[in-house]
């Protein structure tokens, strides 16, 4: 069957030799949307960084249409807003603080930035959420309801600015689902691959399935999967592709993260067909993303490709020399075994 280049909505790209490692990635995973995320050391906090990113990895994928963020944080201005909507910047990530990767400057009260929020809303940026609460044993919060005790947060937020578009990032439960859907037409949710796949039992003791959030029960799976089955168009692909070091990984506490930009294709293909789902596949990772950011089919690279029932046997590693000089690798997601799918160039 021929296909699409994927419109991947959330990913993360890193900085300096990991982001040279990964980004070129993106068209071996035949993706041709990166929306892109702002985590790094120091935080994307202005347009000039921004812009100044979004340039070096369009250096490194040509093909690919990068959607930059900014990280929301005590910098961040409704001047700033108004001034990155105008440099097409498209949204603002949100990050709880200290819950993942490089979130120590998260916010702490959204109520602080209902100004940004209301710029935001006037000139139509998105503001993207990681639904997360942090940990708090006294108020009975782990990894495993961090998700559930945010979605009251999300509905606050909606109902305060119902024409602000925005997107519950990575769901991974059934609470999750069932919110979104009972909200406006303004909230969207994105879905990992990878979320599709695993459950509790595939990351615990398993650090390279590690992730925030992490993957939930059963039935929660069964929800995200539903969903596509389903065809709810506010419901789209955002892989949460997040490289680490196998010496970031393979250690007491692991990093969060699962690598999965280099087979972004074949893995929709072999895990959506693994529960009936394939015939959802452009839906899930091309058209719902682009409609629900106003993305047109003239602003994406056209080319598609051939989906073929060939196995493609995944790496065991990605090999890269780090910053320091030293020899590095990342390890991607079912490293060392077979995908149902291969992709080929389609014939003209």
């Amino acid at each position: 069957m021929d296909v699409p280049y994927v419109d991947d909505f959330h990913v993360h790209l890193r900085q300096g030799a990991l982001m040279n490692q990964v980004t070129p990635l993106l068209e071996t995973g035949r993706v041709r949307t990166a929306y892109v995320m702002p985590n790094l050391k120091p935080p994307i906090s202005s347009t000039e960084q921004a812009v100044a990113y979004r340039n070096e990895l369009q250096k490194l994928a040509s093909n690919v249409k990068f959607m930059m963020t900014l990280y929301l944080g005590p910098e961040l201005t409704p001047d700033e807003i108004y001034k990155a909507a105008k440099a097409g910047i498209a949204g603002v990530k949100s990050y709880p603080r200290g819950v993942t990767t490089n979130s120590e400057n998260g916010i702490e009260s959204y109520k602080t930035y209902y100004a940004v929020f209301r710029a935001m809303e006037e000139v139509g940026m998105i503001l993207n959420l990681h639904g997360e609460v942090p940990s708090d044993p006294e108020n009975d919060i782990c990894v495993l309801n961090a998700e559930e005790r945010f979605l009251k947060h999300l509905a606050e937020l909606h109902h305060d600015f119902p024409k602000l578009r925005i997107v519950l990032e990575h769901a991974t439960t059934k609470a999750a689902v069932d919110m979104v859907k009972s909200l406006g037409d303004t909230v969207g949710c994105t879905i990992t691959v990878h979320h599709l796949r695993i459950v509790v039992d595939d990351w615990a003791g398993n650090c390279h399935n590690f992730c925030k959030p992490v993957a939930k029960f059963p039935h929660d799976r069964q929800a995200l999967r539903d969903v596509i089955l389903e065809g709810h168009k506010r419901f789209f692909f955002g892989s949460d592709s997040a490289p680490h070091p196998r010496h970031a990984k393979e250690v007491a506490k692991p990093a969060a993260g699962v690598f999965t930009t280099p087979y972004t294709l074949q893995y929709l293909a072999t895990i959506l067909d693994s529960f009936g789902a394939l015939h959802r596949l452009e839906d899930f990772a091309c058209k719902n993303g682009r409609a629900f950011y106003g993305v047109k089919d003239d602003e994406v690279h056209p080319q598609a490709v051939e989906l073929t029932r060939e196995p493609t046997m995944v790496q065991k590693e990605f090999v890269f020399v780090d910053d320091d000089g030293i020899d590095s690798a990342i390890v991607p997601f079912l490293a060392g075994t077979q995908l149902a799918f291969s992709c080929k160039r389609r014939q003209r």
